[in-house]
């Protein structure tokens, strides 16, 4: 599996992507916070005592070393520092080398993720003649124009274009 873009990773918990990039963050974390299944049992329990936790005398309440949460939980709180990004990118293929639920899990997701655009948008538009609408953004979908057809232009004449019958 090819790691998850640190890039990728601090823009969608500094928000970009709007709501699909929150969509794609939120899910992310669920998946983050399964249970850690290192055995390969299935059950989540790591511990023996039925509960799923690995916490020997009793649930602590912190993740499991490896989980990939802490990381994720820092980088939710600093968005903007990329050490924290790389961390956790390094830390999801850690976890997924170590659990193949996860793992696979970790691809769906990346598939997803990775289709989101959230880089940043230079438009320009310069010389010539536009006799129709402009827009400038990214990800535009399901728009539609109605615009009459440019006026006729007769090469013949010196006269101006008529217009459309």
């Amino acid at each position: 599996m090819e790691p998850i873009s640190a890039a990728l990773l601090a823009a969608l918990a500094g928000g970009a992507g709007g709501e699909a990039g929150r969509q794609a963050w939120a899910t992310l974390s669920e998946l983050v916070r399964r249970p850690f299944r290192r055995d390969g049992s299935g059950d989540g329990n790591r511990d023996g005592d039925g509960d799923g936790n690995r916490d020997g005398d009793g649930n602590t309440g912190a993740p499991a070393a490896g989980s990939a949460e802490p990381e994720l939980v820092r980088l939710a709180a600093h968005p903007d520092e990329a050490v924290l990004a790389s961390a956790l990118s390094t830390a999801l293929a850690v976890r997924a080398a170590a659990d193949a639920e996860f793992r696979a899990g970790l691809v769906r997701w990346h598939r997803l993720a990775g289709s989101l655009h959230t880089g940043d948008v230079h438009n320009e538009i310069s010389g010539g003649t536009f006799n129709s609408p402009v827009l400038q953004g990214r990800d535009f979908s399901g728009l539609s124009f109605t615009t009459p057809a440019p006026p006729r232009v007769d090469p013949g004449t010196d006269s101006p274009p008529t217009a459309p019958d």
